[in-house]
C-alpha cells in the first residue's frame, strides 16, 4: 500500500508540470490519477471510507485556507471585502436556488434533491481559485474578489447543505434558529480567528525557540487551534482560519519567510492528497451513468446560475461588464463542494451516491472548462496582464530574532522609470541596500556603477520604517502605467 502511495504522489509531481504546460488545472490530473489507482482502474488502492475521507479532507482544507490567509496582503481585503463578502453570502444563496429550480424543472428531479445539489456545488473552492490566479497578474480587483470570496463561502453553504439534509430527513429546526445559528457562526469565527490571529504574532515573537523547526509547529498549532476552537462553540471553523492566516500573515514577526514557505509547501501537499484521495473514492462507471444529468447541471451552473448570482450580488459595487465576465466565469468549483458531496452520504441520504458522483462531474467540467480557459477569457477582456515568472533564484531573510529589517523582491518592468539608471543615483533611502540583482537567470553582485536593466529581478534590504518611501521611489514613476504591472513581495 505505501509503495503504491509513493509512486502516486511522485507520479502527481511530476504531472503538475504537464498540467502547467498544457494549460489545465493540476487538480483534473490528480483527480485522474486517483481514478487511475482506484478499485475500476488498476485497482491498487481501495478507498470507500467516506467518514475517513470527510475528516482527512476538512484537515487538509484547514491548511490550504490557513496559507492562503497567510499570503492575502492586507490592500486585497480593503480592494474587495464588500462584494466578496456579498458573493460569499446573497450569491450562494442565489446560486443554490437558481440552480435547484432550474434542475427540478429540467431535468424531473424532486425539489428537495435539485436544492440539495444546488447547496453542494455553490460554493466557490479556495484551493481551485487560488491555484488559479497564484502566478498571473489579472486586475486586482477583480482577483482578489474571487479569492476572498472563495475563502469565506463555506459557512453559506455548509448550512444550506446541513439544512437540506434536515428537510429530507424531516429533523429541520425552526426558520428562527436558523438564521440564528448562522449569525452565530460567521460572527464568532470571525471572532476567533481574530483572536488566535492576534495571540499568534506574540507568541511567535516571544518565545525562544530551540530551533526553526519549532517555528513551523508552531505555526501548524495556531492553524488547528483556529478550525477547532470556533468547532468547539460550532463556529465556522473553515472562516476562522482564514481570518486568523490572514491576521498573522500582515503582521511582523520572527521566521515569517521560512514560515511562509513551509505553509506553501505543505498546502501544496494538502491539495495533491485531497484530488487524489476524492479520485480514488469516486467509481468511473457510476459517473458515466450520469453524464447527461451532469452536464445539464454544469451548463446550468456556469450559464446561468452563477451570472445571475454574480449580477445581483455586485448590484451595489461599481463593476464594469468586463470585470463581472470574470466574476462569472472565474467561479470554479473544486474540493469544497465534493466534499461537502460527503456529507449527505455520511448522513444516510445519498447511499447510492446520487449526489456525490453528480457534484463530482460538474466539478470535473468546472475545472476544464473554466480553469483551462480563465487566462483566455480575462485576456481577451482585457484584465490579465501576464504572469509572474519564477525566478530560479531566490533570496531570504529569515531570521531566529525579531529584525528591524526585512528583504524586499522587486520586478523592474518595461517601462520602468529605473531603467539604465546607476544604483548609486537612485536615492535609496539611507539604509536601504540592493544585495543582490537576478538578470537572465544569472545573479549579479551590484556596485554603484551597476545599471538596472527591464525585467531585473531586485532584491533589497531595508528597514521596516523605511519601507514605505522605499516601495514609493520604486513605484512612483511607471510612466503612468497601472501599479499591477510592477510586484512586489514581502
Amino acid at each position: 500500500m505505501i509503495i503504491y502511495l509513493a509512486i502516486l504522489l511522485i507520479l502527481a509531481a511530476l504531472s503538475s508540470r504537464i498540467a502547467s504546460k498544457i494549460g489545465i488545472p493540476g487538480l483534473i490530473i490528480f483527480l485522474g490519477l486517483g481514478m487511475l489507482f482506484g478499485s475500476e482502474g488498476l485497482n491498487l488502492i481501495y478507498l470507500d471510507d467516506h467518514v475517513l475521507v470527510q475528516q482527512i479532507a476538512i484537515a487538509a482544507l484547514i491548511i490550504i485556507l490557513f496559507e492562503g490567509g497567510f499570503s492575502t496582503q492586507k490592500k486585497q481585503i480593503e480592494l474587495s471585502l464588500g462584494p466578496a463578502v456579498s458573493l460569499a453570502t446573497v450569491g450562494v444563496i442565489v446560486t443554490a436556488i437558481c440552480l435547484g429550480i432550474l434542475s427540478h424543472l429540467i431535468l424531473g428531479l424532486d425539489i428537495y434533491s435539485s436544492i440539495l445539489i444546488g447547496t453542494i456545488v455553490a460554493s466557490t473552492d479556495a484551493a481551485a481559485v487560488l491555484s488559479m490566479f497564484r502566478n498571473k497578474k489579472i486586475e486586482q480587483r477583480t482577483s482578489s474578489t474571487l479569492e476572498i470570496e472563495s475563502a469565506s463561502n463555506d459557512p453559506v453553504a455548509i448550512l444550506l447543505t446541513i439544512t437540506m439534509i434536515d428537510l429530507i430527513l424531516d429533523t429541520l429546526a425552526a426558520p428562527a434558529f436558523l438564521v440564528l445559528h448562522l449569525i452565530w457562526q460567521i460572527g464568532a469565527g470571525f471572532g476567533v480567528g481574530i483572536i488566535i490571529g492576534k495571540a499568534g504574532p506574540y507568541m511567535l515573537n516571544k518565545l525562544k525557540l530551540e530551533s526553526g523547526g519549532f517555528y513551523y509547529v508552531l505555526a501548524l498549532g495556531l492553524c488547528f487551534l483556529s478550525y477547532s476552537l470556533a468547532d468547539e462553540i460550532h463556529a465556522n471553523g473553515f472562516l476562522a482560519v482564514f481570518m486568523a492566516g490572514l491576521i498573522i500573515g500582515n503582521k511582523e514577526f520572527v521566521y515569517k519567510q521560512g514560515i511562509l514557505r513551509f505553509l506553501e509547501g505543505t498546502s501544496t501537499f494538502s491539495q495533491v492528497l485531497l484530488f487524489l484521495m476524492l479520485g480514488l473514492l469516486v467509481i468511473p462507471s457510476e459517473l458515466i451513468d450520469l453524464w447527461k444529468p451532469g452536464i445539464i447541471i454544469a451548463v446550468i451552473l456556469m450559464f446561468v446560475a452563477r451570472p445571475v448570482a454574480v449580477i445581483i450580488s455586485t448590484f451595489f459595487w461599481k463593476f464594469s461588464l468586463n470585470q463581472i465576465v470574470v466574476l462569472c466565469w472565474g467561479g470554479m468549483k473544486g474540493a469544497v463542494p465534493i466534499v461537502l458531496a460527503t456529507y449527505p452520504m455520511v448522513a444516510g441520504v445519498d447511499p447510492g451516491g446520487f449526489y456525490f458522483n453528480i457534484v463530482f462531474f460538474v466539478v470535473l467540467l468546472s475545472a476544464l472548462i473554466q480553469g483551462s480557459t480563465i487566462d483566455i477569457v480575462s485576456k481577451k477582456l482585457g484584465l490579465l496582464t501576464g504572469s509572474f515568472e519564477q525566478s530560479p533564484h531566490s533570496m531570504e531573510l529569515i531570521s531566529l530574532e525579531k529584525s528591524r529589517c526585512e528583504l524586499l523582491e522587486f520586478d523592474v518592468s518595461q517601462n520602468s522609470h529605473l531603467i539604465d539608471k546607476q544604483i548609486e543615483n537612485m536615492n535609496l533611502p539611507p539604509n536601504s541596500l540592493i544585495t543582490a540583482i537576478v538578470r537572465k537567470n544569472d545573479i549579479i553582485t551590484p556596485k554603484g556603477k551597476t545599471s538596472i536593466h527591464a525585467g531585473d529581478l531586485l532584491f533589497i534590504l531595508t528597514r521596516y520604517k523605511d519601507k514605505e518611501r522605499l516601495l514609493h521611489l520604486l513605484q512612483s514613476a511607471e510612466n503612468n502605467e497601472k501599479n499591477e504591472q510592477t510586484e512586489v513581495k514581502n
